[in-house]
């Protein structure tokens, strides 16, 4: 709510400043109820403690407020498209040179709807103002608003991964030894075997699913894990299965490529939350019986899904004992150092009282934990939390209460964050940079004079992590981080059962949701093939989320004229019409998509609101570059369609740009002395197709880049200057730095030359006169090194010798004259994954024994 109303007082004061020459009679009504909106805003505090607390009328009264709020953006909203479509109408003749210079006319009837509006509002705001004292509502000084101050506190924290931490699990040992037993002993049982894991919601069957799989997989052929859920498309996961990229595929002709793929592997194949046995009976006759120890495993919630396997009945994973319970409380609730000591008496009796109230779930043990983090370790503020658990165990079922307190117990910047997650579809992999994006166009993260809007973002999603509200995933799932979330099942559950309740989000799974049409809808999302209910999304809508597969053939944006955030992802042959009429679209992204036709019958540059822009991952696209998109001076991320020829012009107006990719900088680039003002630029993907001497100034712009992507036609060589970043000004700061294609000739790298801060390097085609190693060793800050196709002029061997002290992984692909790879004792001690590829299998691997616990993941791509 406070997060609402801030946007809202925000969009009142900007109408002022904008309009305050037209708005004439009509600037009281909007002064009016802006100030009566913050000094309502000053009172929410108190509001919501009382709602906590029960008072059924003061939770009527936040719903009439938010209501009211919701209803002073849509006339806002809708009075800038009316503005909009009479200038449309009118954009020739005398008139319309008379309105340049002066708009009035145009606004007259737009102020009249606009002023009898506001009229309303301003009779049922005074309601609420004056209810808010029958309530008993205060209202409290400036400085004590959770806004202002909580947002300046913000602290800056690092970016997180979490892979499947062993040391913070609990009580699992026995069963991933159990499991791997079944997964590996291929001589007692030799056959294609079904290893079902059943058990409840929230007690670590993924976890465990995931610890095993890390362990397993090097010992077999071909290996996945995939996440299955309620609602799943077949088509889609043996595409998967095969590593094929989005397209349209008919399952007839699709499942026998899956057999044939498998007829001579020896495979894994891990199915991660299964709620229907039907999948099985569709898909074994696809998996063959090769009699070499080929193994599917199946995760499920229920034992009538698993498979009948006479020799392997299913694995019944069991609630925590009271012991353990506690053991993984504290290891959540404590830092590493003050669980290592002993923990304080008083301490200890509360929280294994507090542990008890979690029935041995595992979820709710590192929510609850998540929660305790946050708070003083001392015996007051745990009893305090004991207390708080007892009175919502007498509201219902502890478990599922301890999660819904741990939305409560957040801040209240965090709160609109954790419900936007309620917008994705069951397992869902949300990549950071698309959601953080998501935040800032909605306009629901805390203001902070201080950071970027994107530092911000990152923050409030940190805060999410160490609270348990959401996991991360390997760093290996997609781009140069890796930086995925996912929900888990009974937490997305929460947050769409707290978000439909407030209106915040409305889901369409089935037909059946239509029913939600009653109710203007501020955020739809959309996860059902169903084709009928778009019809159901209202024209209020500001936010459109669109992930299933066919879900619809068209879309005409004309009838959503107040979008904020486009989001369209993994959908197969659509058109989609009306885009540049959309003048409020902050956040448009077609993403993973097959056979789009995206027709812009006009200048996007009318789009004068947009930040974000992104055809990532889009193939077979009917769509040329759109005309004005590099007049939009507001743009600060720019992803385009692979193999698409983009060319970044060298007069554009970028000032607030902080991602490019991919573009091209072409000959025109370099004659130009006034290349594009770049000073914010964070992240740059580029493709040279000419080389040229003056390079070097193009670059000079970017004060500020942190990751650097460069890809070199074949045709040429990679500039001189881009093989050492530091012969570039600027370029200190470099955090992240990917290089594709050969050099003139093979170059001895020295580390010194290379960015000191420098934490991923990636060589691609790369020409080297001698072994890298030694040299890369060096530097102090890589965490990631990724080598491919790189040829070696002299020698065979790469050898490890020193160094290499924070490196967490290595990457190794088609050496195809390097034959040893040797990492010397004492070398890589931080190294978490190394993966190579087993094309060239000679290529012997030799680790020290202390990392010799790492297996190579083998990954399998075609050529």
């Amino acid at each position: 709510m406070e997060s609402l109303v801030n946007f809202v007082v925000g969009k009142l004061g900007d109408l002022i400043v904008k309009e305050a020459q037209f708005l004439g009679g009509v600037g009281n009504q909007v002064e009016w109820v802006e100030t009566e909106l913050k000094r309502i805003q000053s009172c929410l505090i108190d509001a919501d403690t009382k709602r906590r607390k029960g008072d059924a009328r003061v939770e009527n009264w936040l719903n009439e407020l938010r209501d009211v709020a919701y209803r002073i953006e849509d006339a806002i909203d809708t009075f800038y498209v009316e503005i909009e479509d009479s200038r449309q109408k009118d954009s020739s003749g005398f008139l319309h040179k008379f309105n340049k210079l002066c708009c009035m006319p145009m606004k007259v009837p737009c102020l009249h709807k606009l002023g009898k509006e506001l009229g309303q509002i301003r009779d049922v705001l005074d309601g609420i103002s004056k209810s808010r004292v029958d309530y008993g509502i205060k209202e409290l000084p400036q400085d004590t608003e959770r806004g202002r101050s909580q947002a300046d506190e913000l602290p800056m924290r690092a970016k997180a991964y979490l892979d499947v931490d062993e040391t913070k699990i609990v009580g699992l040992d026995d069963d991933k030894n159990n499991i791997l037993n079944l997964l590996l002993n291929s001589t007692e049982i030799p056959r294609r075997a079904v290893i079902t894991i059943v058990g409840p919601g929230g007690l670590g069957k993924t976890t465990l699913a995931r610890m095993v799989y890390k362990r397993a997989k090097a010992n077999f052929d071909h290996h996945i894990m995939l996440s299955v859920s309620q609602h799943y498309n077949l088509a889609d996961i043996v595409r998967r299965m095969l590593n094929e990229p989005p397209q349209e595929v008919d399952l007839e002709s699709i499942m026998p490529k899956l057999k044939s793929f498998l007829s001579n592997q020896r495979y894994l194949i891990i199915l991660d939350d299964v709620w229907e046995v039907s999948l099985w009976e569709q898909l074994q006759d696809a998996l063959p019986n090769n009699e070499n120890g080929s193994r599917v495993m199946i995760t499920s919630r229920s034992i009538d899904v698993a498979p009948v396997d006479l020799k392997i009945p299913p694995y019944k994973l069991n609630l925590l004992n009271d012991k353990d319970s506690l053991n993984l409380l504290l290891k959540t609730s404590l830092s590493c150092q003050e669980f290592d000591k002993k923990c304080p008496n008083e301490l200890l009796k509360l929280a294994d009282a507090l542990s008890k109230k979690c029935k041995g779930l595992p979820l709710a043990l590192n929510v609850l934990g998540g929660i305790l983090s946050k708070k003083d370790q001392t015996y007051h503020a745990w009893k305090d939390m004991l207390n708080t658990l007892d009175w919502y165990s007498n509201k219902g079922e502890s478990c599922m209460n301890v999660l819904a307190m741990s939305y409560e117990d957040m801040p209240y910047y965090l709160k609109p964050c954790f419900l936007h997650l309620a917008c994705f579809p069951e397992d869902y992999e949300i990549d950071v940079r698309d959601l953080i994006r998501m935040w800032i166009a909605e306009r629901i993260l805390p203001q902070n004079d201080k950071k970027t809007l994107e530092e911000t973002g990152e923050d409030c999603l940190q805060q999410l992590f160490e609270r348990n509200m959401v996991q991360l995933s390997s760093p290996y799932t997609v781009g140069d981080d890796g930086r995925i979330c996912r929900v888990h099942d009974l937490l997305r559950d929460l947050a769409i059962h707290e978000a439909e309740k407030i209106n915040f989000v409305t889901i369409f799974r089935n037909p059946q949701d239509v029913n939600h049409s009653h109710r203007v809808t501020r955020r739809a999302s959309l996860q059902s093939n169903s084709h009928e209910l778009i019809k159901h999304i209202g024209p209020k809508t500001r936010s459109l989320l669109c992930f299933a597969s066919e879900i619809i053939n068209s879309l005409n944006f004309p009838e959503f004229r107040l979008l904020r955030v486009l989001e369209i992802q993994r959908v197969q042959n659509m058109e989609i019409r009306g885009l540049e009429q959309l003048i409020h679209l902050k956040y448009l992204a077609i993403q993973q998509c097959y056979q789009i036709n995206l027709h812009i019958e006009s200048s996007l540059g009318h789009l004068k609101n947009l930040e974000t822009f992104s055809l990532e991952g889009t193939i077979s696209m009917v769509v040329s570059e759109p005309s004005g998109l590099w007049t939009t001076s507001t743009l600060r991320h720019v992803r385009t369609p692979r193999f698409e020829q983009w060319v970044l012009p060298f007069n554009a107006n970028l000032r607030n740009l902080q991602t490019i990719a991919t573009v091209q900088i072409t000959e025109d680039s370099y004659k130009h002395d006034q290349f594009p003002c770049l000073n914010s630029l964070r992240e740059l993907s580029l493709e040279i197709r000419k080389t040229n001497d003056a390079i070097a100034p193009i670059f000079g712009t970017m004060s500020r880049l942190l990751s650097l992507h460069i890809f070199c036609y074949p045709t040429i060589s990679v500039p001189e200057e881009l093989v050492y970043p530091t012969a570039l000004p600027n370029y200190q700061d470099l955090q992240s730095l990917s290089l594709i294609g050969m050099w003139d000739k093979g170059v001895s790298l020295e580390a010194r030359l290379f960015p000191r801060h420098l934490a991923i390097l990636s060589l691609n085609n790369s020409r080297l006169g001698q072994d890298p190693m030694p040299e890369l060793g060096k530097l102090q800050s890589l965490k990631k090194l990724i080598l491919i196709r790189t040829v070696l002029c002299n020698g065979t061997h790469m050898i490890c010798p020193t160094g290499f002290p924070v490196l967490e992984t290595l990457d190794v692909w088609l050496l195809e004259d390097v034959d040893l790879l040797r990492v010397e004792k004492g070398v890589m001690p931080k190294l978490k994954y190394f993966r190579r590829n087993n094309y060239y299998k000679r290529l012997k691997v030799e680790l020290p024994p202390e990392i010799q616990h790492i297996i190579p993941d083998y990954d399998y791509f075609s050529e």
